[in-house]
């Protein structure tokens, strides 16, 4: 059954190639003239369409997990600097909302069945090196309030509920760790309570 289907494939791909008109659209498409002729084709040209196909990387899979220390490299690379710049990496994101008004929650999760499953992810979900762990205080700090110390509502940051609820253990862990500072809230008390009552 699957060497069918694969054949099926590959003759409908071969029809289709020969149709383009444009030869940019072939080097575009990494069809070459050798590989492939309008009458005939080898098993070698059908071999590697079939290579080519399995090598192409499906943007929208997130079935691979990266890990935390390529997430640390990663946000001090060539490519994070160009991407996002000085800016926090919820920034440049814009949210696509139907109407003027825009709803009150965001949606419960971008990823299912480890696939992105919307058009529009939240900024964690849609750079898939950008890792929410305690030891990544450099991509934890970017969601902490610089002046209260707080954690940024996911109304601020547009990130989804489940990022959101994964960004806030991974704070606590890292403030419980030791990793991340913060400010203890100042405590009143009204000593008159303490105190023994005089008679």
């Amino acid at each position: 059954m699957t060497s069918g289907l694969a054949i099926v494939r590959i003759l409908r791909n071969l029809t289709i190639n020969n149709n383009l008109k444009y030869p940019s659209s072939r080097l575009i498409l990494g069809i070459d003239n050798k590989t492939c002729n309008r009458f005939c084709s080898t098993a070698e040209a059908s071999n590697q369409t079939l290579e080519k196909k399995d090598a192409e990387v499906d943007p929208k899979d997130r079935s691979i997990k990266i890990p935390v220390e390529t997430s640390i490299r990663y946000l001090k690379s060539r490519a994070y600097k160009a991407t996002y710049g000085d800016e926090p990496v919820w920034v440049p994101y814009r949210r696509n909302t139907i109407g003027q008004v825009p709803p009150t929650k965001t949606r419960r999760t971008c990823i299912k069945n480890d696939r992105i499953a919307t058009g529009n992810p939240c900024p964690i979900c849609r750079d898939e090196y950008l890792v929410l762990h305690e030891t990544n205080t450099d991509l934890l700090k970017q969601f902490i309030s610089p002046y209260t110390g707080e954690i940024l509502s996911y109304l601020t940051t547009n990130i989804c509920m489940r990022q959101h609820d994964s960004l806030v253990v991974s704070i606590l862990r890292a403030r419980d760790q030791g990793l991340l500072t913060y400010h203890v809230p100042f405590r009143r008390y009204d000593y008159d309570v303490y105190k023994p009552k005089q008679k």
